[in-house]
């Protein structure tokens, strides 16, 4: 009998066993379908989204190494266009150096003040802490221009004007709000009981900064150095209104200039040459910063 009940409740066991697994294999089919479904939408949406903002670069490196009339590409793909940039008065390999001069000396100021700048104001109380640091953002709120002159007199008083150290440091006064800002997120993200582990530890205050600190707020010093490159890189009207010798031109301006550098006609082709260098490093950074780039981002909307 017992033998008997066995076999016959395990040939029941295995005879709703296979009953079941369709179901579950329907039911799992219903899932994905409806979550290709939902998802749908935001590839669509991001999809056109992307097309949206790669069209004009496509279209700008096309058109930099097609024919066209009045330009040295006249005949044919080439490279003509890059050979006038290439010549263009004091030449391209002249004006990158300036351009990553500026950016690189931004970006290494922007990052050791806000660095130091948002580890007091996240670490540290002492009177007035809030108010300086209000004033600190309400340089964002003052338009770019209405400094511009003012800051020209003030360069031009400690010899500065004219010179790419003084574009750096104008460049880097405009980064310094939001910069410190971030920062001060970044590391009000990091709990406090690192600093006093590595306090218990022997470190000195110093020494937790440097050793525990810094590695925490990586993301957000690599944001703050992306975004101080892009804006020094891409920068325009500071070198303009800063530099009067075509020699020390960056390469934005250098472009500008080469507009128009015959009678008033327009030489689109340089122009478009010009558009593909100016935003190839910033591409390629940006590409191998990304991950950085987005933890640096959310680091403060995940802190508590």
């Amino acid at each position: 009998m017992t033998v008997v009940s066995r076999t016959t409740s395990t040939a029941a066991g295995g005879g709703r066993t296979p009953g079941r697994a369709p179901v579950r294999r329907t039911r799992a089919r219903r899932v994905s379908i409806a979550g290709i479904a939902l998802r749908t939408p935001y590839w669509v949406f991001t999809g056109a989204l992307a097309l949206i903002f790669l069209a004009p670069l496509a279209w700008t490196a096309v058109a930099s190494v097609s024919p066209q009339a009045g330009t040295n590409q006249v005949d044919g793909w080439g490279f003509g266009n890059y050979e006038t940039l290439a010549r263009y008065q004091a030449g391209i390999w002249r004006y990158l150096f300036n351009s990553a001069f500026v950016s690189l000396l931004t970006v290494a100021l922007t990052l050791v003040i806000s660095f130091f700048g948002g580890y007091a104001f996240a670490r540290f109380r002492f009177p007035g802490k809030n108010v300086l640091f209000l004033l600190t953002l309400a340089i964002l709120m003052v338009p770019y221009a209405t400094l511009l002159i003012p800051l020209y007199v003030l360069l031009n008083e400690v010899g500065l004007q004219n010179s790419l150290v003084g574009v750096a440091l104008v460049l880097t006064m405009f980064q310094l709000p939001f910069s410190t800002f971030l920062m001060r997120i970044s590391f009000e993200a990091v709990p406090r009981e690192l600093d006093e582990a590595a306090t218990v530890d022997g470190c000195s205050s110093f020494g937790a900064l440097w050793r525990v600190l810094l590695p925490a707020v990586k993301p957000g010093l690599i944001t703050v150095g992306l975004f101080s490159f892009l804006a020094a890189w891409n920068d325009f009207f500071a070198p303009l209104i800063l530099i009067n010798d075509s020699e020390r031109m960056t390469l934005p301006l250098a472009v500008s200039n080469l507009r128009g550098q015959v009678q008033g006609v327009v030489d689109y082709g340089a122009t478009e040459a010009g558009v593909v260098i100016l935003a190839l490093p910033c591409i390629v950074l940006f590409l191998l910063l990304q991950r950085h780039y987005v933890r640096g981002f959310m680091s403060g909307a995940l802190k508590g």
